[in-house]
């Protein structure tokens, strides 16, 4: 195989930036997720940047603006939530991307977990972890978090994110 010559690069090519970025990531399906903390109290937003980064110990990541709202109580807490979130939860994960919303009052069922963590009921599946590190990445804060407690077993498929939407699996 050869390499690609300049003749062989798209024409629409375009400069490296932030709209370029999310316009790409647009096209990219992620899993939805709610990541949880309390403080004076509780907290929480949609993220779709969870990873699994370990099993050895299991370690887990996820990126959180520091304009957040969330982010003052992420920024000292010991123990975060991590939620997967079902197909069935749609209006859930807008409730947690919402900017100004009250997203623990009802309609929002929740109990308070393992150390504090406030717990969403309904979802797929969830872990309690302690936070290990947050690393600087220009607006953000990568958050790494080794997982201490959890339950794998909720009802449903899971909620994806793409093109904008939240939307569930196709067979």
């Amino acid at each position: 195989m050869t390499a690609p010559s300049e003749l062989d690069v798209p024409s629409r090519q375009q400069h490296a930036d932030p709209d370029l970025l999310r316009s790409v990531f647009r096209r990219h399906a992620a899993g939805v997720a709610v990541i949880t903390a309390h403080g004076e109290r509780p907290v929480g937003f949609t993220a779709t940047s969870l990873t699994s980064v370990a099993a050895e110990p299991p370690l887990i990541s996820f990126g959180v603006g520091t304009s957040s709202s969330s982010w003052p109580v992420l920024a000292e807490a010991e123990h975060i939530g991590v939620h997967i979130l079902g197909e069935h939860q749609r209006e859930l994960a807008a409730t947690f991307a919402r900017s100004g919303a009250d997203r623990f009052a009802p309609p929002t069922r929740w109990y308070p977990g393992p150390d504090g963590v406030p717990l969403l009921d309904g979802v797929l599946a969830w872990l309690v972890c302690r936070v290990v590190a947050r690393v600087p990445a220009g607006d953000h804060r990568i958050v790494v978090a080794q997982a201490v407690a959890g339950d794998p077993d909720g009802p449903g498929r899971p909620l994806l994110y793409h093109q904008g939407r939240f939307s569930g699996l196709r067979d």
